[in-house]
Order: structure tokens, then sequence, then C-alpha cells
């Protein structure tokens, strides 16, 4: 993958800004692989002396001083101790800062990316980008300070080995170098395509539960359960076959990293023999521990197949961004299948199912490719314009209303996120919707669950219009904001937007088949 890529750039960007923390990390390890490699030395060197004093008789115990041992002892484990702390509480406070800059990073990518590409990524598929694929990232990016654990790991052993033998400590840190270089190359190879499909499948998995859990009714109804729990034990199955692919390799890769550094020691140990038995033995111990030191860099190279494929989906989000362009002015007039209308004008689009009255809306918007010569907005032809470039002047209530997981104020609150509650009271009284929000039990704080759970579709439907009438913009796109209402309902909030698009000076473009909300328009434009 091209080092160009954005997440690449991003990350290198935040390096840069989490230099302190990520050096404190890499110091921190540094201290604590060669804490860890001297103390396992220093035991081996002590319990190997000891045991010779204890068996050469009282005199040789009486003279044998395991004080300072011990207090070196205690001090390096205090000391490694330490440096593992400081390490994690350095490495991920650098991780954690940089993927709270990464999500936000992601979630603008996919909203500016053009609505072909954003609106056809799944909800499943999206959740798995912006947890899984990013934890991912965040594991690579705490494993930065493993280089320099490895290089103190490998220092402090071979300076412990050579008191044993410098021909031992030739031949540890030639061990070594055959695991870092030959068996990092092995593992990246071999790691790099069942580390990436397991993601893959991950993601797989999540999209189709994310499909079809929101169908679990329509499912009973059906008779159709058994089907989606199928299809989805499928992917289950292909999950679990990728991580056994997966498993596969990383063990046949350790039991090459097992016999290289295996190799290694009995190699460190014929060679440090002729040097006496505590000496021998604090090269062998120090001679495992700086394996140990260094095998964060081995578990990276085995995590950089997942590591990549997440880049890669990732960069897949963050590409293709376009760049913002001037909105039309305010005072813009449209043009909509050969009628103009001046602002704070009202037409209504009227015809058959399927004639391409909501096309015409989305197409507005910029969520669909508008529909050559048929929209100009401020004498500019739609099909001409960047997508989304008209998006400033309007506020939208679709036909599926669509609301978050969250409370009534955060959903209102996405068409003007500044508003107070005095202004989202007013929304709700002009979509009829304030007395019922009144009744909730903490009001405008209420959780409405699950895509809004708690209520109705038509009172969904009056939500999405509440927060279209929140929006500050000079015209009012509405996709049958009355369908599933009642008749006095319906009544009393078309009155209600009557008054407020006078008040307001907006203009509307309205879809509906139902008379009440047809009669908002003077003009009409028949499709189809």
């Amino acid at each position: 993958m091209s080092r160009s890529s954005p997440v690449r750039r991003f990350l290198a960007g935040q390096v840069a800004r989490r230099r302190g923390d990520l050096a404190v990390a890499a110091a921190s390890a540094a201290v604590a692989a060669a804490a860890a490699t001297l103390l396992l030395g220093l035991s081996g060197w002590f319990l190997a002396g000891a045991a010779m004093a204890g068996a050469a008789g009282p005199a040789a115990v009486q003279a044998f001083n395991y004080l300072l041992p011990s207090a070196g002892m205690r001090g390096l484990a205090i000391l490694r101790t330490l440096g593992r702390y400081g390490e994690r509480l350095a490495g991920h406070r650098a991780a954690f800062h940089a993927l709270a800059a990464l999500r936000p990073a992601l979630f603008a990518g996919l909203a500016a990316a053009p609505a072909a590409k954003a609106l056809g990524l799944s909800s499943g598929e999206a959740s798995a980008r912006l947890v899984q694929d990013v934890d991912a990232v965040e594991t690579h990016f705490v494993r930065r300070s493993a280089p320099w654990s490895a290089a103190a790991a490998a220092g402090a052993a071979g300076a412990v080995i050579a008191l044993a033998s410098p021909l031992a400590a030739l031949a540890f840190l030639a061990g070594l170098a055959v695991q870092l270089v030959a068996v990092r190359a092995l593992a990246e190879r071999t790691l790099r395509g069942p580390g990436g499909q397991h993601l893959q499948a991950a993601g797989a998995l999540k999209d189709a539960l994310g499909a079809y859990l929101p169908a679990a009714a329509e499912l009973r109804c059906f008779g159709l359960t058994g089907r989606a729990v199928d299809a989805l034990m499928a992917r289950d199955a292909e999950l679990s076959a990728a991580a056994l692919r997966r498993r596969d390799a990383e063990a046949r890769l350790s039991l090459v990293e097992t016999a290289v550094a295996g190799a290694s020691v009995l190699a460190v140990a014929a060679l440090s023999g002729g040097a006496g038995l505590p000496l021998a033995a604090l090269a062998v111990l120090a001679a495992l521990a700086g394996m140990e030191g260094a095998a964060g860099l081995l578990r990276a190279a085995e995590q950089a197949g997942a590591h990549e494929a997440a880049v890669d989906r990732l960069d897949a989000v963050l590409a293709g961004g376009r760049k913002a362009a001037t909105p039309p002015p305010a005072t813009a007039r449209l043009r909509i299948a050969g009628q103009d209308l001046a602002p704070g004008e009202r037409l209504a689009l009227v015809g058959p199912s399927g004639a391409g009255k909501t096309t015409l809306l989305e197409a507005l918007l910029g969520l669909r490719a508008p529909p050559p010569g048929r929209l100009a907005v401020d004498g500019r032809a739609l099909e001409s314009a960047p997508e989304g470039w008209a998006r400033p002047l309007f506020a939208y209530a679709p036909q599926d209303a669509r609301l978050l997981t969250g409370t009534v104020a955060e959903n209102l609150r996405l068409g003007a996120p500044e508003a107070d509650e005095a202004a989202l009271w007013a929304a709700l009284a002009d979509a009829r919707l304030d007395a019922r929000v009144r009744r909730l039990p903490q009001g405008l704080d209420t959780w409405l669950g699950d895509g809004g759970e708690i209520l109705s579709g038509g009172e969904r439907r009056r939500l999405s219009l509440a927060r279209a009438l929140l929006r500050p913009a000079p015209w009012l796109l509405l996709d049958e904001p009355t369908e599933g209402l009642d008749a006095e309902t319906e009544a009393a909030v078309v009155a209600a937007l009557a008054a407020r698009l006078e008040r307001a000076g907006q203009g509307l473009v309205l879809v509906s088949h139902r008379p009440a909300p047809l009669a908002l328009c003077a003009r009409r434009l028949e499709l189809g």
C-alpha cells in the first residue's frame, strides 16, 4: 500500500503531535526491557552461586554475600515495574488521543464522500470500519515502542552474556538477528493474507447482522427466521475458518521462532559453560530474557496483515472526499422541471407513485445524480455543479423518517446543533408533537431507543418534520409529511406549518398524495 495513503498521513501527523508521549513510552519500554533482562540474569547467577555455596559447606555459606544481589534484584524488579507502567500509560495515552481524532475524521470522510459511495455503505460495514478497523490501527500504534524495547533487551542481554563468554554473546546476537530479520519477514508473508481475511470476515458478519436485525419482526411474520439464522451462521463459519487459518499460520510461525530461540539459548549455554555454573546460569537466563524482550517486534509483524487490511479499508473511507464549494446564495431561485421558483414560493410535486417526485427532492440535495436539464439553482444546472453544492439551501424531512438512537433533543439538534430548548419546543409545537414529548419521562432528554422505537410511526414522522423546521434554510423540502396521521392531527399539523411558513418566509417544495398538505401550495407540478 502506498505510503501516501490518507490514513498513513493522518497517523504520521498524530505521531508528530504525540511525540512527547511516544518518547516517554519508548524510554520506559527500554528501561523495562533492560531491567527485566538484568533481573533474570542476576537471579540465575544468584541461585546458582547460592547452590554452590551451600554444597561447599558452612564456611562457604557464611562467606557468600547474598545482601547485595538481593538488593539488586529488588531494585531491578521495581525498575521493571515502573518502566512497564510508564510504557503503558504514555503509549496508550498517545494512542487514545490519536484515535479520538481518527474516528471523527473517518465519520467526516463518510459524510463528505459522494452520495453513491456513502449511502452504499451498510450500517454493519460502517460499524466494522469505525470499530474493528480502528482497533487494529490502535494496536499497531501502541506497539511503536517495540523497537526500543527490543534494542534495550538485546543490548543488556549481550553485555551480561559477554561476562561469561564473548563468543556466547555473539551467538546470542546472531540468533536474535535471525529472529528479527528472517522470522519477521516470514511473519509478514505468511500472516498478511490470513490477518486481512480474518478482519474482512468479521466485517462481513457485522454487515449481515446489521442487515437482518432491523427486519426481525418481518422475518418472524413470514417464517424466515431460520433462513436468516442460516445466513448468519454461514458468515460465522467463514469467520471461524478465517480465524483458524490465522491461528494455524501463527502456530507455524511460533514453531520457527521457538526453534531459533532454542538454538540460540543452547549455543549460549555451550559457549559459556567454561565460565562456571553461576556465570553460565546468568548467561542462559539473560539470553531467554533478551529473546522475550524482542518478542514485541515479532508480535507487531504477526499483526501486520490485519493492520494493512484495516488501513486499506479505512483509506477507502477517507479517499475521494470533495473540497467544499461555495454554496449558492440564500436568495437563489430554483428551477424544477421547467417551473421557476422565487424565494418564499411553494410548489407541490404530484403524480402517481414511481413518477420521480422523491427522486427530484433527493437530486436537489445531492443524494443522487440530477436528471439532465431538470434542475437548476441560481441559474446553474445541478448536473454541472459539485455534488451537494445546493444542499445548504434546504431543510429536508424525508418520507422514511430516520431517527438517531438517542434522546429527543439529540435528534432535533441534527437540524440546528446550537438550538436552545425554547427553539426545540417551538419546532415540536409546529409539528404538533410537543404535548407527547412533555408526557415522556424526561421530556426532551428521554431516550428514544433504537431508531426511535418508543414512538409510533406517525410520531417519528412528526419528529423528523420538527427537525427540518429547526434548520435555518431558505427552502423546506417535505416528502409525505402527514402520511400515517389521522385527519384531526393532519389538519393541526398543516395549519401550524402554514403559519410557520408565513412567519419565516421559507419556500416549500412538497411531495404528497393527500389533499390537506397540498392546499399549502399555490402551484403544482404534475409528474409521470
